[in-house]
């Protein structure tokens, strides 16, 4: 195990904690934000555990790649249900746009209800 090292603020001893070095370069998008926004609100010991063994960033950059993959996916299937296609899209701009945001908005809610917020 190794030693810990403290630093005095006022009347306390902080340990001096460094994320590994694997953790430092992971940079998280949107998804990843948001589950690990919900983490530190909603599961604090799950947060604080993750943190302290030095996975947080890891776990988040997994499920902002999940989170993604099943956004592509849905939205792909849904324009195909619905009917959205290049031809709509070339001769009803307007109707595209707007079956498209509320494609993208039904699979924003439901990446958030199964990977975000669990």
């Amino acid at each position: 195990m190794k030693n810990i090292t403290y630093s005095q603020v006022a009347d306390y001893m902080i340990p001096n904690l460094t994320l590994p070095s694997e953790e430092a370069n992971i940079t998280l998008g949107k998804w990843g934000m948001l589950h690990k926004d919900y983490l530190q609100k909603y599961k604090k010991v799950l947060f604080a555990t993750l943190l302290t063994q030095g996975k947080l960033y890891q776990h988040c950059a997994e499920i902002e790649k999940q989170a993604q993959q099943m956004f592509d996916t849905l939205v792909e299937q849904m324009k195909k249900a619905e009917g959205v296609t290049e031809k709509l899209k070339e001769q009803e701009q307007l109707e595209w746009v707007c079956r498209m945001q509320h494609i993208e908005a039904r699979v924003r809610e439901l990446i958030c209800e199964e990977l975000i917020y669990v």
